[in-house]
C-alpha cells in the first residue's frame, strides 16, 4: 500500500509542494515558496485539521509561516484552510476567485454534510488582480496568471521563472480525471497551451503527485476525447448522463473519479448549446448524474 500520509518535499531549492495522497475528492495539493525569512503558501486545505498539518508541515522544515497566501481557485479544498493562516497572511486570487468564493460559502458543507470540516470561516482574498501580477519571496520572483475560464472563471497558474516550478491549481490533475464542472473545456485547453509556454520542468498539480511536463499532454488527451464523445452523443440527441453511460473510457478508465466524464459532459453540451464559458450549471442534475455513473453512489469527499 502507498503511504497515504501528506508529505511535502522539496522540488528547488525554495520551493516545496505539499502532496495529500490520494488526490481524489477533498485531497488536493499545496505549495510552500520561502527564502527562509519570508514564506509564501499556495493554497490550503479542505478541513480545518488538515489545514493545521500543514501549517505544521511547513513549521517543522524550519520555515516561518506565510504573510501570502495565493488561491488557485475558489473550490472549498483549496480554500477552507484559509482561516487557519489569515489573519497574519495576505489572502491574493484573481478578481472573479474572491466573488466566487464568497458565493460559494460552505459550498461543500452541501455536497458533503457527513465530513468533519472543523471551524473554517470563509476567509477571502483581500487582495485581488485581473490579468497577472507579480509578487516576490525575497528574491524569488512569483508570476500569479489568469488562464482564462478553464477549471472555474477564477483560476490562477503560480509560475516561478528563476525555480522552473509551476503551480497548476486544478488545471491539471495527475493521474484523476479532469472536472470542468465550473469551468470550460475549450479553455482548459488553451490553459494547458499557456503552461506549456512556461517551459516549467517541475509541474505541482492541483490533484497527485508532483510530475513534469509530459501531464500536459496526457491531460489534453483527455480533454479531446471528452469534445469527441460529446459531439457524438449531441449529434445523436443523447442527455450527457445517456452518453456517458454508452462511452468506453478507454486508456482513461483507470484515472481516479472515472464518474467525472458525465460532468464534463454536460460541460461540453453547454458549449455545444452556444451558451457562455463557465455559464452556471445545475449542481444537484450533474452530481446526480455522477452518482448514477458512479454505481448508484455517491462521490465521497476523502478528506
Amino acid at each position: 500500500m502507498p503511504a497515504m500520509d501528506p508529505y511535502l518535499v522539496r522540488v528547488t531549492p525554495q520551493a516545496y509542494a505539499y502532496v495529500q495522497p490520494d488526490g481524489g475528492w477533498c485531497l488536493n495539493n499545496a505549495g510552500v515558496v520561502s527564502d527562509g525569512s519570508t514564506t509564501l503558501l499556495v493554497d490550503t486545505a479542505a478541513t480545518e485539521r488538515r489545514a493545521k498539518a500543514l501549517r505544521e508541515a511547513v513549521l517543522a522544515q524550519g520555515l516561518p509561516l506565510p504573510r501570502t497566501l495565493v488561491n488557485t481557485h475558489h473550490h472549498g479544498d483549496h480554500t477552507y484552510g484559509n482561516s487557519v493562516f489569515a489573519p497574519d497572511a495576505t489572502v491574493v486570487a484573481h478578481e472573479t476567485c474572491r466573488s466566487q468564493q464568497i458565493a460559494a460559502g460552505h459550498q461543500l458543507h452541501l455536497v458533503w454534510p457527513g465530513t468533519e470540516f472543523g471551524e473554517v470561516p470563509v476567509v477571502a482574498p483581500t487582495v485581488t488582480y485581473s490579468d497577472a501580477m507579480t509578487l516576490y519571496v525575497g528574491d524569488v520572483e512569483v508570476r500569479v496568471v489568469h488562464p482564462g475560464a478553464a477549471h472555474t472563471a477564477g483560476d490562477s497558474i503560480v509560475h516561478l521563472p528563476g525555480e522552473g516550478v509551476v503551480f497548476t491549481g486544478d488545471l491539471v490533475f495527475a493521474g484523476g480525471t479532469p472536472f470542468l464542472f465550473n469551468g470550460s473545456l475549450a479553455g482548459s485547453l488553451r490553459a494547458l497551451d499557456i503552461l506549456r509556454s512556461l517551459g516549467a520542468d517541475v509541474v505541482v498539480p492541483g490533484h497527485g503527485p508532483v510530475t513534469d511536463p509530459s501531464v500536459y499532454d496526457a491531460t489534453e488527451r483527455y480533454l479531446r476525447f471528452v469534445g469527441e464523445v460529446a459531439r457524438a452523443g449531441y449529434a445523436k440527441g443523447l442527455s450527457p448522463l445517456e452518453t456517458a453511460s454508452g462511452t468506453d473510457l478507454g486508456e482513461f478508465a483507470a484515472l481516479r473519479e472515472s464518474e467525472r466524464i458525465v460532468a464534463n459532459l454536460h460541460r461540453a453540451y453547454a458549449e455545444l448549446d452556444g451558451l457562455a464559458e463557465a455559464a452556471e450549471l445545475d449542481p444537484l442534475e450533474v452530481f446526480g448524474d455522477m452518482a448514477t455513473v458512479n454505481g448508484g453512489q455517491p462521490v465521497a469527499c476523502h478528506a
